[in-house]
């Protein structure tokens, strides 16, 4: 029941993204506007960008899901669908994390995959690019389950993209300090596994106890 369930909201989830594919492409076009400004104000040479282009990469694709946060279940409250969602056979924290790992799909994903080609964009070393990848493709998970979390405390407000944002980095600094600190380390010939280590146990715990806690704060809201 409960992977019925699943397949049923993915299929939904991304016949509304086709239908609404012009809002889908935001993220990603957001990201590649991020790092090309980046590379512009810092003058376009290597010896400028590269040191930063790890924390730019990783600042663009945070932005990117951040962009997206808000409208993560406030279109289920408007239609409907989330006191259906109640009434499903099924626990309402499954739902929620097939949903976050939706935006993740939708948001984070496609930006990782282009992340060689905005690499380029910064001259980032080639040496770091798989340290990148592996600190984006464990973070990333976090910030998305982290924002299901601020997103369902916020989706019976209106207008609440401001203090969506105002919760939700607070959040998203430790997330950032370590993916971005693993290939600074990894740049500095130290080890970087200790930070990818960490993030590793941030997703264990966030998989479990973020769906469980918005689905907690979806009731509050929808009650």
């Amino acid at each position: 029941m409960m992977l019925q369930a699943a397949r049923a909201l993915m299929l939904r989830d991304l016949q509304l993204l086709w239908a609404r594919r012009g809002d889908a492409l935001q993220p990603a076009l957001f990201a590649l506007l991020t790092v090309v400004l980046f590379a512009l104000a810092l003058g376009g040479n290597a010896k400028s960008l590269a040191p930063v282009a790890s924390a730019v990469l990783w600042l663009a694709v945070l932005l990117a899901g951040l962009l997206a946060l808000d409208s993560l279940f406030r279109g289920d409250l408007e239609d409907g669908s989330l006191e259906q969602w109640m009434l499903a056979p099924v626990p309402l924290w499954w739902l929620v994390l097939v949903r976050t790992l939706m935006h993740w799909l939708t948001t984070a994903l496609p930006v990782i995959v282009v992340v060689p080609l905005l690499g380029e964009l910064l001259y980032l070393p080639h040496a770091q690019l798989p340290t990148l990848l592996a600190s984006l493709l464990l973070g990333t998970p976090i910030l998305s389950l982290l924002g299901a979390v601020v997103a369902a405390l916020t989706v019976g407000m209106r207008r609440a993209g401001i203090l969506l944002a105002l919760l939700a980095l607070p959040l998203y600094v430790p997330v950032l300090v370590f993916g971005a600190g693993a290939v600074y380390a990894q740049a500095q010939g130290l080890d970087a596994s200790g930070a990818l280590l960490l993030l590793g146990a941030g997703l264990v715990l966030a998989l479990p106890l973020a769906p469980m806690t918005a689905a907690a704060a979806l009731r509050i809201a929808h009650s």
